[in-house]
């Protein structure tokens, strides 16, 4: 949240609704995915601003309804606002979601996504378990679109890589 002088209201506002978590990865928060742009008091009304990972993410209402619940918990009155442009980009998770994702199990992007070969080419992918680059790609699509399915020939793990977009 942006702004020298931020009213306690508004960072609670911003504090109930950041901590909302991804329902496809619970281990990150909808601010550690970068995907809550903002959160503002218009008129007593906290505006969440969302912007969704993909056109087609299956999670966007979810995460938008998990959202306004949160606002409506903390006493607010909630209106989410669906932000489109800029697109979402996996550059815009936090170093703290990133490390988040790791503990978890799923490997982080690993490019910028101005990389030609980000979504569908070959990428070097650590693993999140013992960190070795040996590892190779068993699926174009892992859990959920967003992710790829790997396998670490180090340590013989399976994970999901979370694609760059």
């Amino acid at each position: 949240m942006v702004g020298e002088a931020i009213s306690l209201d508004a960072r609670r506002a911003w504090e109930a609704a950041a901590a909302v978590p991804d329902p496809e990865v619970p281990c990150v928060t909808v601010a550690d995915l970068g995907i809550l742009r903002d959160v503002l008091l218009e008129d007593g009304v906290a505006v969440a601003k969302v912007t969704p990972t993909y056109s087609g993410c299956p999670a966007t209402l979810a995460i938008e309804l998990a959202i306004e619940t949160a606002l409506l918990d903390a006493g607010f009155e909630a209106r989410i606002e669906r932000v489109l442009s800029p697109a979402w980009t996996t550059d815009w998770i936090s170093d703290e979601g990133r490390e988040k994702l790791r503990a978890y199990g799923i490997a982080p992007p690993e490019e910028k996504t101005g990389s030609k070969l980000a979504l569908f080419g070959e990428t070097t992918v650590h693993c999140p378990r013992c960190n070795s680059t040996d590892t190779e790609k068993l699926s174009e699509f892992g859990s959920t679109a967003c992710k790829a399915q790997y396998r670490c020939l180090n340590c013989s793990e399976p994970f999901d890589y979370f694609k760059c977009i």
